[in-house]
């Protein structure tokens, strides 16, 4: 074992600020991904690992969905990809003895931090009712606890199975098979609480809530808009992809309230420029924008497209397009003619100039490309702004053109995939038919809940029962104290996992916990060697195999555990072959290649170098399966955030060293922040404007009219760049202040970007600090 887990918590105590970084990557990324590896794995097996991540034999990775290039090179991972493959492959074990030395009580009072670095859990455990402790017990016990009490349930509905996007789409077919033969479509998934808002806007405007763009789209393009989204830290190999197209002649814009290192400067370590030089500008103008006011942003530059339409007739729009493939173009003009400048600027915190500048770059574009990811989908308004997206791509007929297109950035790594294959409680009829028709079953039609309502439904008591197939709900959704009571309130929860995390702290009166193999484990069935599917953010499907052996006999894999579990409540004598899905993974790929279309040739297509991509209307055909066969132009109504006097619209956020819940150090390099994590990240100007200064300890409270107001303490002002009334502070701990009824109107995503708080001063400080410039 190459290091002992950490006996008590860091302490905060030590933390420093200093100022943030204006470039990203470069040889202080070679560090942090080479020495945890080396410290971790061993120099053998990190070898093996780091030349296997995303090659086209090996194994993808998990930390987020960027699409791989057709040309791979040997080092074909980032940071924190590697951050994430010595995370999951470390060979430190979680003893047998840990679980008679450690209470659940104990373990609440660990962080994140702490939990996940005790290990890779490796025996089923069993928390009995009235016991403070979970207990090892073999995986037939634990497959026949469960068994029980779904088969003791009033109803199917009772239960709800939830899925992260770790979940490779062989694992999320079988899952929701099993879940809809049970008898329910309480499918709740970590898109819930991400890019729901994406596929609700882009399929009721384009006809498929995905990506319209491939990767070789960003060496054909002439302008990338990238909105509410920080490359560096979250998708750091997108970089490179920006490089190039840079290198190509295409023009960047970033829109976003904080000055994110990687939207600013890339110093590509793979090549001397970056390494020694200063590496490539990204962005051509950086947008500063506030909170809450992109709707604003956007409608004024499709404003302004019209506009110089109506100066320069058949000069702007592209008329064949929008009279071919869209509809709705003469009420959007109607309407966005009584948009008020004044109003933008106030919501936006621009200036016209500013604006002008962004929207003369997009006439000027024959090929324009629109990233986004969490700064757009997490607002009240973000299924309206996510339709002012397409609105403004279809004025200049910016989708189905190559270099051009909708491009939402998915976070996990196959989150995309888990929906494609079925992970949604309202998927359409159409699949629920197919799926029928290929296992003569009869799959429930009432809608089931998300995330959201399969916590006010626990509330309720309604929900008796909960599954989570990876992920760590608790932490990741919003109103934290109420989602942990909820969760108190069930009869019983099961987790399946790698690592420990709170959710296996927050439990039901029993719980279990069901350890898995991991992403980069080899995965021995009957039939030998198997290997799963992803699918990327631009729709590519390809396979991922294992690369080492698991770090213990005990695991089963995911696909183990939902077949073991179906049969155990189902029995063998049903429709289903579970037992042949186990046993060989290709079965389920030939079933999936009669239920979901675009997989029709699955066995074959994913065994291709490099896999392939799924068809899509927007892109391959301009066809869009919307109500009227068109592309639908929109109109929405803007409703600017309110701010009131004395306060600030705060956004939760990542640090760099972190993956969704999961903390890999208390560093923030980017942003200058070491050794701690409970730091409010507020603009100059506003903290001296509150009377406060930088280094400043406060009480965050966030205020609701019909709520009462929830609180984070002792938390240090850290002046920072951000723009001015807004304020910044970090995912998953500032979560306490998000009530649940704060959700986007129609996909009823947690509404992280837009929290009304204000700060009160404290006397205990929090940390020191270096200076900070």
């Amino acid at each position: 074992m190459s290091r002992k887990p950490p006996v008590e918590d860091p302490d905060y105590d030590d933390m420093t600020v200093h100022p943030p970084e204006k470039w990203a990557v470069g040889l202080p990324a070679i560090y942090s991904a080479s020495e945890p590896a080396l410290v971790e794995m061993g120099p053998g097996r990190a070898f093996t690992l780091l030349t296997k991540v995303n090659q086209k034999d090996g194994f993808d990775c998990m930390s987020c969905a960027w699409p791989d290039p057709d040309h791979r090179k040997v080092a074909e991972f980032c940071e924190n990809g590697a951050r994430a493959i010595t995370w999951e492959a470390t060979p430190v074990t979680v003893p047998t003895s840990f679980w008679a030395e450690h209470s659940v009580t104990d373990l609440l009072s660990k962080s994140e931090y702490w939990l996940g670095m005790q290990g890779r859990l490796v025996e089923p455990v069993y928390k009995p009712a009235g016991n403070d402790h979970y207990e090892p017990v073999s995986w037939q016990k634990a497959f026949s606890l469960i068994a029980d009490k779904l088969k003791g349930l009033a109803s199917p509905d009772e239960a709800a199975f939830y899925t992260s996007g770790r979940a490779a789409n062989e694992t999320a077919f079988v899952y929701q098979l099993f879940v809809r033969a049970f008898g329910t479509n309480n499918l709740p998934d970590c898109s819930n609480m991400c890019h729901e808002s994406t596929g609700t806007a882009l399929g009721e405007t384009i006809g498929v809530g995905k990506s319209t763009i491939a990767y070789d789209d960003f060496e054909n393009t002439d302008l990338i808009i990238i909105m509410g989204q920080n490359p560096g830290t979250n998708h750091p190999r997108m970089l490179t992809a920006l490089e190039d197209a840079k290198k190509q002649g295409a023009k960047i814009v970033a829109v976003n309230p904080l000055p994110e290192a990687g939207l600013l400067r890339y110093k590509n370590p793979q090549t001397a420029r970056g390494l020694l030089g200063r590496g490539t500008a990204i962005a051509d103008q950086f947008v500063q924008i506030r909170l809450g006011g992109d709707m604003a942003l956007l409608q004024a530059l499709s404003k302004r497209v019209l506009e110089a339409e109506d100066r320069n007739p058949g000069t702007v729009l592209d008329h064949g397009f929008l009279q071919t493939y869209t509809q709705g173009l003469e009420a959007l003009r109607e309407h966005l003619a009584d948009l008020d400048e004044d109003t933008v600027l106030e919501a936006t915190g621009l200036t016209s100039a500013e604006i002008d500048e962004l929207a003369d770059r997009y006439i000027a574009s024959e090929r324009t490309i629109i990233t986004w990811a969490m700064g757009l989908t997490q607002h009240r308004k973000s299924v309206d702004t996510l339709r002012e997206v397409v609105n403004l791509l279809l004025l200049r007929g910016n989708i189905g053109r190559q270099g051009a297109g909708a491009s939402p950035i998915r976070g996990h790594s196959n989150v995309q995939g888990d929906r494609t294959m079925g992970i949604w409680e309202q998927m359409p009829e159409t699949f629920l038919d197919a799926l029928d028709t290929e296992f003569g079953i009869r799959s429930p039609r009432a809608h089931g809940v998300d995330s959201l309502k399969g916590i006010e439904a626990m509330q309720r008591g309604e929900i008796k029962f909960w599954f989570g197939l990876g992920g760590n709900l608790v932490a990741a959704i919003s109103d934290t104290a109420a989602a942990e009571a909820a969760m108190r309130g069930t009869e019983m929860t099961v987790q399946v996992s790698t690592k420990l995390n709170r959710s296996h702290a927050v439990i039901g009166r029993e719980a279990l916990i069901l350890p898995t193999l991991g992403r980069t484990e080899v995965d021995l069935q009957k039939a030998g060697p198997q290997f799963l599917s992803v699918e990327d953010t631009v729709c590519a499907v390809h396979a991922t195999h294992g690369a080492v052996p698991p770090v213990a006999p005990t695991l089963l894999s995911e696909v183990s555990i939902v077949t073991r579990l179906a049969r155990a409540v189902l029995g063998d004598d049903g429709p289903v072959d579970w037992e042949g899905f186990e046993n060989n993974y290709d079965t389920i790929r030939e079933s999936i290649s009669r239920v979901v279309p675009g997989f029709e040739n699955f066995n074959a297509d994913v065994r291709r170098k490099g896999g392939f991509v799924l068809p899509n209307g927007p892109r391959d055909s301009r066809t869009f399966n919307t109500a009227t066969g068109k592309a639908m132009l929109t109109v929405n109504h803007l409703e600017p955030l309110e701010r009131p006097a004395g306060r600030l619209i705060l956004q939760t956020m990542r640090s760099h060293d972190q993956f969704n819940t999961t903390i890999y150090s208390l560093n923030d390099r980017y942003r200058g922040i070491k050794k701690g994590r409970n730091v409010v990240f507020v603009n100059p100007d506003d903290i001296r404007e509150l009377g406060l200064a930088d280094g400043d300890t406060v009480d965050i409270f966030s205020e609701w009219k019909d709520e009462p107001d929830r609180e984070l303490r002792g938390y240090r002002v850290v002046s920072y760049p951000t723009a001015k009334g807004c304020a910044a502070a970090y995912f998953p701990e500032a979560n306490v202040l998000i009530p649940l009824a704060s959700a986007a109107l129609e996909s009823n995503t947690p509404v992280s970007k837009a929290i009304v708080v204000r700060l009160e001063k404290v006397k205990a400080p929090v940390g020191s600090s270096a200076a900070v410039g």
